[in-house]
């Protein structure tokens, strides 16, 4: 059973993320794109919120680091999801560019879950910078119109970070969180 209780206050705001995707679900069923671009823009804005607490407040641990991770994986899909039924045209007609990225993002992921059992928690700058500039182009787009040079932008930089990650993988035999990069892994003494 779960104490809830043992969770801090960065691990709620994961939370949130989690259990917020049956209603941005339930809305992009619904036709609902704008309540569903606001409540995307609320589950974005916990990303930044949680990361920020565990740091400032000392309470960052490897439990937290995963939930953040599932938060931020399940959110990014939802948020394609609603790309995909808002955005049909622009979706249908970059297709190819979407898969490139998406398809070594797949691969990351299930080399991770082979290697540890679960889905990495680097947290690399990369991954923050690629994570920001999703975020930002989603709801752009599902606020405005899609522009093209932030789409080829963020392809770019998701598929070097999704590189970084798959190296990484290869780098740590064991589980790790909080590595900020390739370089900094090369000095890592958890490796």
């Amino acid at each position: 059973m779960i104490n809830f209780k043992s969770f801090n206050i960065a691990d709620w705001f994961s939370f949130y993320r989690i259990f917020a995707v049956p209603l941005l679900v339930a809305l992009i069923w619904i036709g609902e794109r704008e309540l569903f671009t606001w409540f995307l823009l609320v589950s974005y804005s916990t990303d930044a919120i949680d990361g920020y607490l565990a740091r400032k407040l000392k309470i960052s641990s490897a439990r937290g680091s995963q939930l953040d991770s599932i938060g931020d994986q399940i959110t990014l899909v939802v948020g394609l999801i609603g790309l995909l039924v808002f955005e049909n045209e622009f979706m249908m007609a970059n297709y190819v560019l979407i898969l490139i990225a998406f398809v070594p993002y797949i691969l990351q992921m299930i080399l991770a879950f082979y290697k540890y059992g679960k889905a990495t928690a680097f947290h690399t700058y990369l991954a923050k910078s690629s994570a920001v500039l999703q975020g930002f182009f989603i709801l752009f787009t599902l606020f405005f119109a899609p522009v093209y040079w932030l789409f080829y932008l963020m392809i770019v930089i998701g598929v070097l970070e999704t590189i970084e990650e798959i190296t990484l993988i290869y780098m740590y035999d064991k589980w790790v969180e909080d590595v900020k990069g390739i370089y900094w892994a090369l000095k890592d003494k958890r490796r």
